[in-house]
């Protein structure tokens, strides 16, 4: 996946807001939480961090094209970094930012999720 495939996929997911910031990553936020990043590795390849719930996050530690996201999940957080990102794993992508989009969005209030128009 490209860029703007992970740009274009968040933007669609609803009250999603997109700021460039960390050295030029590409960061998604629902109600100012973030739910995934995109950028460019040393070497020119791209890589997708999102949240992962814990069961999702065991399983990606050990395969193929994922690992635990530097600093996120060194800190204790259940993040993944996908860094296979050839398009054989686009499919896989999508569902875990979906994931970690609900993850992060179930999190917020209740009354920020109504101001944002989600889903209670």
């Amino acid at each position: 996946m490209k860029h703007d495939e992970f740009n274009q996929f968040c933007e669609a997911l609803k009250s999603s807001t997109y700021v460039m910031q960390w050295g030029n990553s590409h960061v998604w936020k629902v109600g100012g939480k973030v739910y995934a990043i995109g950028f460019t590795l040393k070497g020119g390849t791209t890589a997708y961090t999102f949240k992962a719930s814990n069961l999702n996050y065991e399983f990606l530690c050990n395969h193929d094209g994922y690992r635990p996201a530097p600093y996120f999940a060194s800190r204790g957080m259940k993040w993944i970094q996908q860094t296979d990102t050839d398009g054989k794993l686009d499919e896989e992508l999508k569902y875990y930012l979906s994931e970690s989009y609900r993850i992060v969005s179930s999190a917020l209030s209740k009354r920020k999720q109504a101001t944002l128009g989600l889903p209670l």
